[in-house]
């Protein structure tokens, strides 16, 4: 039987590792689900997981020169809802962006939070576009310190 990716099959798990699981697939093939494509939350052990001989549903999500498998089984499934965000809710969020502070302390306080960073765009759009403005401006202070460096007849 031959797999494609974007498959979903059902399987029975063969194997487990700390880096994953692997999972008998039909027509005697087997893959590997790595540790990150267990859950859509963190995953410490496997064994919390899943167990030898448990049936489970996966989604060929790779296969790579040497024919092996990757495979998913937090793709094989829907994600969860996520928790509306609403401002004010959840305390300061860190953007990055801060800079150094007149007192030599980066965002004012420890750790670089500031708590009057502008609300996140909400859209993917605005968060698109909030982060090519970002990459355009480093971008350009890149450039700027390479032509500046390169003047002072480069120092190697």
């Amino acid at each position: 039987m031959e797999f494609e990716v974007g498959s979903i099959l059902e399987g029975k798990v063969t194997g487990i590792t700390k880096f994953g699981a692997f999972v008998s697939l039909p027509g005697g093939r087997s893959g590997l689900v790595h540790i990150s494509e267990i859950a859509y939350s963190y995953v410490n052990d496997v064994k919390d997981y899943l167990s030898e001989e448990q049936m489970v549903k996966v989604k060929v999500i790779g296969i790579d020169n040497n024919n092996r498998i990757n495979l998913s089984i937090k793709k094989a499934m829907d994600p969860p809802p996520r928790p509306p965000h609403s401002a004010g809710q959840g305390g300061p969020r860190f953007s990055g962006q801060g800079g150094p502070r007149p007192g030599g302390r980066s965002g004012g306080r420890p750790g670089g939070f500031n708590r009057n960073q502008p609300a996140e765009p909400e859209t993917f759009e605005d968060r698109l576009k909030h982060f090519m403005q970002a990459s355009d401006s480093r971008l350009s202070d890149l450039r700027y310190m390479e032509k500046r460096n390169s003047r002072r007849g480069g120092r190697k």
